[in-house]
């Protein structure tokens, strides 16, 4: 298994290495052109020892978060200091993995003459934006409709400026890659960093929740024998449920999102189940998303 790089047709770069799928997008100034081609090539050169790094301490990365950090790689150290904040919570750095990654490379572009960037781990999104840039990001709820709905249709968008704290974006839900304990079919954090919004993200859509037995759960070493969440349970299937016990499933994953707005940990975050839709406070620029399918949320960066 070694990485392996193509440039898509837009312009954008698509790095993969194993189960790390990377999409970067770039602007230059006019006349930094070189630049622009220097940042990939040493994003290229960095990202192909990543995988390596982060296979060597598997075992620790898959440990709960502790007192103190066991871990050496600089990446594996960023999910551990993303997670750290929920060690009350049962979490593991793992659920810092994409946002920490996508964090990593985002410094080679983060140079004097290149105005933004955006570097899309499956979701989870780092961004470097320099003074009067933006970029927007689109919304969808429901990854099945990427395939089955023509013309497809964003459930929200909105405008990242530079004059945000936002530089991080991420999603989680019981649909997605990675698995929930909740039922929240996506919960999309704004964060400081990449690797904050993901570990956010993890501990909101947990929260999202309700006793029922018509939900089905399973241990997640059934789900996934290599589940850094060992026997916990975890979501399997959601059926469709009353209205009440959706309304109640989001707001006591909206207490848990208020507390880490309040602690700064995050600087919003959007909440989605059966197509009913809670938010923290948002930012100025960035309204409530209008339209919300039922399904899981991720996101992708319009030019």
């Amino acid at each position: 298994m070694t990485a392996q790089r193509t440039q898509l047709p837009d312009g954008r770069w698509h790095f993969q290495h194993g189960p790390i799928d990377i999409v970067i997008g770039a602007n230059a100034a006019v006349g930094y052109e070189n630049l622009l081609t220097a940042a990939h090539a040493r994003a290229w050169t960095r990202f192909q020892s990543i995988l390596t790094e982060l296979v060597a301490e598997l075992p620790l990365l898959r440990q709960a978060v502790a007192e103190v950090c066991p871990l050496q790689g600089v990446v594996a150290q960023r999910m551990w200091q993303a997670c750290a904040p929920f060690a009350a919570h049962f979490i593991t750095p793992m659920a810092a993995v994409a946002g920490a990654v996508a964090q990593e490379l985002l410094p080679f572009y983060q140079v004097a003459g290149m105005q933004r960037a955006w570097i899309n781990n499956g979701g989870d999104i780092a961004l470097h934006l320099a003074p009067g840039q933006s970029v927007q990001v689109g919304l969808f709820a429901d990854l099945g409709r990427l395939v089955s709905e023509q013309p497809l249709q964003l459930d929200g968008r909105f405008q990242v400026h530079a004059d945000m704290r936002v530089r991080g974006i991420a999603t989680s839900g019981w649909r997605g890659r990675s698995l929930s304990m909740g039922i929240a079919d996506s919960v999309t954090v704004l964060a400081r960093s990449a690797a904050q919004a993901d570990a956010a993200a993890t501990i909101i859509a947990n929260a999202v929740n309700i006793e029922n037995a018509a939900i089905e759960r399973l241990p997640a070493n059934q789900v996934r024998d290599d589940s850094d969440l060992g026997e916990r349970l975890v979501t399997v299937h959601v059926p469709p449920l009353p209205v009440e016990q959706v309304h109640a499933a989001l707001q006591h994953g909206l207490r848990r999102a208020e507390a880490l707005w309040h602690a700064g940990h995050i600087e919003a975050a959007v909440l989605v189940c059966q197509g009913k839709c809670v938010t923290t406070e948002l930012p100025a620029r960035v309204p409530t998303p209008p339209r919300l399918a039922r399904q899981f949320g991720a996101l992708a960066m319009s030019r």
